[in-house]
């Protein structure tokens, strides 16, 4: 059974696992903006967020099918720039540490966030917004 969970509740469940690790050292997958695409989707490390994450049966029943960096990325809608920005060595100096990796992707929870109250809330406003200044300009 697949238990529905938005964009931005995946995320946010990912993150506060990260938080919570025992583990607060990760390992980050390396290199991966070399690989061609049908290697990057099939790596796996030991101890990366993507296995903290699996190793959560929440996640799994969302849907969440293993710890391999192509079942990471599709499953939280990570776009390449951002799979690799959380996930890859080269964006991290030294250790990957989980509180790091954890604000990585509550930056775009908070953007998915944004996203969504976009059409009912800015919008809105901003079309009255609009409204109000050309009635004052005639």
């Amino acid at each position: 059974m697949t238990l529905p969970m938005s964009r931005y509740d995946r995320l946010e469940r990912w993150a506060s696992l990260l938080e919570g690790s025992p583990s607060s050292r990760l390992t980050p997958f390396r290199d991966v903006e070399f690989l061609p695409a049908v290697e990057r989707l099939e790596l796996q490390v030991a101890n990366s967020p993507l296995a903290i994450a699996y190793a959560d049966p929440v996640l799994r029943r969302a849907g969440l099918g293993s710890d391999r960096f192509g079942d990471g990325a599709a499953f939280f809608d990570l776009s390449r720039f951002q799979a690799h920005r959380v996930l890859c060595s080269c964006g991290y100096i030294g250790t990957m540490r989980a509180a790091e990796v954890a604000r990585r992707i509550r930056g775009i929870a908070a953007r998915e966030r944004l996203r969504r109250l976009w059409p009912d809330i800015v919008r809105p406003a901003f079309a009255r917004w609009v409204a109000a200044r050309s009635r004052h300009a005639t």
